[in-house]
């Protein structure tokens, strides 16, 4: 998300070390017509020596990253677009009253066990914040901020402070040699926070590791900004040493196990999930099977990313991939001993209970242990008629629709401000990256685009055809949604074709279209294409360990259960 919360993509900028920093002119004014932000006068912008991989530990003095967005420093560019033949820019009107039209009303929790209109009948909620934990892997933009359109040349100087690779470096960091507080003794392990209780299935759980000041000791912050994502983070690190334990064995590679032998297969069972369950999950089978019918041969559909990507497309990062915040949830139940939390509790309620709600950046209270199987289907596969009311069931997703959760439209002041509103960031973002419509994507990639009329804006559920449509809320996006609102739009109309005439709407799945599925999985292709070091490039074709696999099926399931069995 944007910003301090959520799908984080953005921070304070930092100046860099001493020495390293050269300036650079900044001079574009910003592309929301009548922005009362447009006059501002931008911050220069500077370069400095930051290299691939995390970088907070090395400013961690002058980050906050609950701060505003600002300019600061930026290194070697490592954005591209796409689709550069088009701009756009869009009135602040327009902006705010589609904002507010993608943001849900207040209204009442679902009793648990009700049947829930907004729930995806397929996509269960661990997906959502696996989906936080991949962005965070791919990019982190600490310089760029909402009131300015950048030029060509800015986007160029404009750091992507992740590696554009699925390489784990959240997790990692920099590595046992240069960041060893994250690493055990042996430097091949990874550290755990401490002891959790709650879950009965889990005798292990772990809050992250953290320092005096109880900010998380982890490659990426942001990994600590809810309290799910962290938890989701807290698995990989058990994961990871699950792997070691299995490497050290005698039948294995015993005492030549090695950090990066551990590493590498941490990283390409992450690839791999990602590839045959994340996305099989999130896009329609027919782009789906386009691109990853072999999934050890991805063939992007635009030609020029079949020699893989290096950089990391803003149509990808600041639109297509944002998806994931419509999937949000309002509440979450995370074990059977505590009830449902909100992902904020209001100002005022927030001060006298601090605790209770999921924000993050903070110590997870020690029974809010994760019973994983109110997040994620544990054990696949055919299952009784009778629903057992003792066992904890997933909670599923919320639908990919133009429908964010209320309490998305009034983030907290620790998370984001100016503006509050998470659909309004979302739009400004593309402003300020200069998107192109959605229309326009959609005939660059010959697809034909969704008409004015059936482009419709809000829930996908029963009521979908009483929708207003995106030209009635915003007459100036009549023709050129903004890529984004578009890429969910799609989404929702295309699932519901697909659906046909039988069965309630309330009951189809909703996945990404052509557009938006095309945008992220070409992009996921080109990236594995691209990267040396990735499942795809390692000789014999790639194999889950069995011992972790469900047959073939290593899935994010089979992580978490994995994750689960260490001794640790």
């Amino acid at each position: 998300m944007d910003g301090r919360g959520l799908f984080g993509k953005s921070a304070r900028g930092l100046s860099g070390p001493a020495g390293q920093r050269s300036g650079r002119g900044h001079t574009d004014r910003a592309a929301i017509v009548g922005d009362p932000n447009a006059s501002a006068q931008p911050q220069e912008v500077r370069t400095s020596g930051v290299y691939h991989g995390t970088w907070w530990r090395q400013h961690e003095d002058e980050w906050d990253p609950l701060e505003e967005d600002r300019l600061g420093t930026v290194a070697a560019g490592r954005f591209t677009r796409l689709f550069p033949e088009y701009r756009t820019q869009f009135t602040q009107h327009d902006l705010v009253a589609l904002a507010h039209a993608m943001t849900a009303d207040p209204e009442p929790p679902v009793p648990e066990g009700d049947p829930d209109p907004e729930e995806d009948p397929v996509i269960t909620a661990a997906y959502t914040y696996l989906g936080q934990f991949t962005d965070h892997d791919l990019t982190f933009d600490p310089t760029s901020r909402l009131r300015e359109a950048l030029t060509d040349q800015q986007l160029d100087a404009l750091a992507d402070f992740r590696t554009p690779r699925f390489d784990l470096d959240n997790l990692y960091g920099r590595g046992p040699d240069d960041q060893p507080y994250l690493y055990a003794q042996d430097g091949i392990r990874m550290l755990l926070g401490k002891a959790m209780r709650g879950n009965s299935l889990d005798p292990y759980p772990h809050d992250l590791p953290r320092g005096p000041n109880h900010r998380a000791l982890i490659g990426d912050p942001r990994n600590d900004e809810n309290r799910i994502v962290a938890q989701l983070h807290s698995i990989f690190l058990r994961f990871h040493n699950k792997v070691a334990d299995y490497l050290a064995r005698p039948d294995q590679l015993g005492t030549k196990i090695s950090f990066e032998a551990v590493r590498n297969q941490v990283r390409w069972h992450y690839q791999w999930l990602l590839v045959t369950d994340f996305l099989r999950m999130v896009i329609n089978n027919e782009t789906y099977q386009r691109i990853f019918a072999d999934p050890y041969y991805p063939t992007p559909t635009l030609p020029e990313l079949r020699d893989g990507l290096r950089l990391m497309p803003v149509e990808f990062s600041a639109a297509a991939f944002r998806f994931g915040h419509s999937m949000i949830r309002p509440e979450y139940r995370l074990n059977q001993r505590i009830p449902r939390r909100p992902l904020f509790l209001p100002e005022d309620a927030a001060h006298a209970d601090d605790p209770a709600d999921l924000r993050g950046f903070r110590p997870i209270p020690s029974d809010w242990a994760i019973d994983w199987r109110f997040f994620i289907d544990l054990e696949p596969g055919p299952k009784p008629r009778a629903v057992d009311p003792a066992r904890p069931q997933p909670q599923k997703a919320y639908k990919i629709d133009t429908s964010l959760a209320n309490p998305l439209g009034d983030l907290p002041r620790q998370i984001a401000s100016h503006p509050k509103i998470l659909a309004l960031r979302n739009l400004k973002r593309g402003v300020v990256f200069r998107l192109p419509t959605g229309q326009q994507v959609a005939r660059a990639l010959k697809e034909q685009p969704i008409p004015d009329d059936e482009l419709v804006i809000g829930k996908a559920t029963e009521d979908q055809d009483k929708l207003p449509t995106l030209k009635d809320i915003a007459p100036g996006c009549a023709n050129r949604a903004p890529l984004w609102a578009y890429i969910l739009s799609e989404a929702q109309v295309t699932s519901r074709d697909r659906a046909g005439d039988g069965g309630s709407p309330d009951s189809f799945p909703v996945k990404l279209g052509p557009v938006g599925g095309r945008i992220v999985a070409d992009v996921f292709a080109a990236l594995l294409r691209g990267d040396p070091t990735s499942y795809l490039h390692q000789g014999a074709p790639f194999k889950p360990i069995p011992d972790f696999a469900r047959g073939e099926r290593f899935g994010l399931a089979e992580l978490i259960n994995a994750a689960l069995r260490s001794k640790q």
